[in-house]
Formats: structure tokens, sequence, C-alpha cells
């Protein structure tokens, strides 16, 4: 009984976690369509809010609209003339105090994660953390500012690594440490993030990465 329990639970688990994701990303997105649609009704005349209304309780309406208007955004982006706009809005943004920090931070941040010319994770390594003896896998992500690299002591060579916490690698740590005390892994940043997310059920095979992959920092450590 207990067997034929545990391989039902195996079915459907993934499959129900699956679909909870999905819709919290459905509600999260109808959210936010409904916050569009509240605020148009505050500028429109009095007789467009039954119809707002109606589109609100319309489900996954919201989605369609946030993915066209997505679309619609990246198409306009990409032309000269859109590429003109967002370069006069990002001089705009940058000129506005508390706003241009935060502004600038995410921008740069979000263009080296999501660009396909972006090199946020470089490689995979394992790092000694969170104490002596206890290892877990990380990611390089460049070097230390100018300003931080001659204070790290002892003229050693120091990477910049990003260790992400488990089941959600969308939060974790920044840390700077010496090349040395950092052992590379042959594995893929893909197959390393699969690992981490499945609480290192998921555990890849170790392929060399191709020289695609293969990162500048994992080549020449001086570099």
């Amino acid at each position: 009984m207990r067997k034929y329990l545990i391989a039902g639970l195996l079915v459907w688990l993934p499959l129900a976690v699956t679909i909870s994701v999905l819709l919290w990303v459905l509600g999260l997105m109808d959210g936010i369509f409904a916050v569009l649609v509240n605020a148009a009704a505050t500028v429109l005349p009095l007789d467009s809010g039954v119809a707002l209304g109606k589109l609100k309780a319309i489900p996954g309406l919201g989605v369609i609209t946030l993915l066209l208007l997505l679309v619609g955004t990246g198409v306009f982006a990409t032309n000269v003339l859109g590429q003109w706009w967002l370069h006069r809005w990002d001089k705009v943004l940058h000129r506005v105090p508390i706003v241009k920090s935060i502004y600038s931070s995410v921008k740069q941040v979000s263009d080296t994660l999501f660009s396909s010319k972006g090199n946020a994770f470089r490689e995979a390594v394992l790092v000694e953390y969170p104490r002596q003896g206890a290892w877990t896998i990380a990611f390089v992500t460049g070097t230390p500012a100018a300003e931080v690299a001659p204070l790290l002591g002892n003229g050693e060579l120091h990477v910049s690594i990003y260790v992400p916490t488990t089941p959600n690698p969308t939060s974790g740590f920044f840390l700077m440490v010496p090349r040395s005390q950092l052992r590379p892994l042959t594995m893929s940043v893909d197959a390393a993030l699969k690992h981490i997310i499945s609480m290192g059920v998921v555990a890849p095979s170790a392929v060399p990465r191709n020289s695609a992959e293969q990162s500048p920092a994992g080549r020449n450590p001086a570099g």
C-alpha cells in the first residue's frame, strides 16, 4: 500500500506544483491588469466604468493583455525610433534623485540576466560555505570593483561569486573570495542550477563545458 501511495504521489506532486505556480502567475498578472483598469477608469468618462469592470471579470485576459504589451514594447524597443526614445527616457530617469540609483541598478542586473549578450553566471564552482568543511555550489559573476580589490589583502586574485539559496536560486549571498579557495566544476551553469533547485536530488552528469560556455575567468584566472 505504501509503495503505491508513494508512486501516486510522485506522479501528481510535480503536476500539482506546476499548476499552483501557473495559477499564481495568472493571479499576479490579473492583479496587475486590474490595477491598470482601475487607473484607466479614473481618467476615462464615468460611462466606461461598467465596461472596464466586465473586462476585469474575464479570467486570463490580464495575461493576454500583458503579453501583448510586452511584445509590443519589444517591437518598439528594437527599432531606431524606439531606441532613441528609450535613450531619452533613461537620461531623464538618471537625473531624478533616489530614482536614478534604484533604476540604474535594476537595469544593469536585468540587462545582464536577460540580454542575449549577458554573462551573469560565468561558471559553476564549489566554495566552502557557510563554515569550514561544508561546501556549496556558487557561480562566478566577475571580479571585485577597482576600489575594493586592493583592500582584500595579500595581493591574491579575488573573484565575485553568488551563492544561491535552495530551492529558490533568485535569492542568495554575494561574496568576494580568493580564486584559490574555489574548486571549478565541469558541469554547465544550467546543470548546476537544476542541481540547486532540486536540493541535490537531480544530480547532473559531469560533462566538460564546450568552448562557448567556458568563461574567461575559467580559462585564465588572471583575466
